[in-house]
C-alpha cells in the first residue's frame, strides 16, 4: 500500500500498473496536473490467506485546497506478490 501511494505521488504509471491485478487493471492511468500528495495514514490492514484489505486516508492538494481520499482497498497475493484488485471510496 505504501509503495503504491508513493508511486501515485511520483506519478509512476509503470509501477502502479505492474502492481494492479490483471483482472481489474486499466490500460493506462491519467494523473491530474498540479496534484500534490502529501500524507498517507493506514487505518487498518487485514490479511486472510492470499487476500487482504487496507483502509487508508490519503491527502492531496490541488488548486490551493486539501482533498482527502478515504478508501478500503482489496489486494490478492499470487506467486508471493501482492496485487491491487479494487477499492471502495468511503464517504
Amino acid at each position: 500500500m505504501r509503495s503504491r501511494y508513493s508511486a501515485f505521488a511520483m506519478q509512476n504509471e509503470l509501477y502502479l500498473l505492474g502492481t494492479w491485478h490483471v483482472s481489474t487493471r486499466p490500460a493506462r492511468l491519467e494523473f491530474e496536473a498540479g496534484r500534490d500528495w502529501y500524507m498517507l495514514k493506514i487505518l487498518s490492514a487485514h490479511e486472510d490467506g492470499d487476500t487482504a484489505k487496507v483502509e487508508f486516508i490519503a491527502r492531496s492538494r490541488l488548486g490551493g485546497r486539501t482533498h482527502p481520499l478515504h478508501e478500503v482497498s482489496r489486494f490478492v497475493r499470487e506467486d508471493r506478490r501482492w496485487f491491487y484488485l479494487d477499492g471502495v471510496v468511503q464517504v
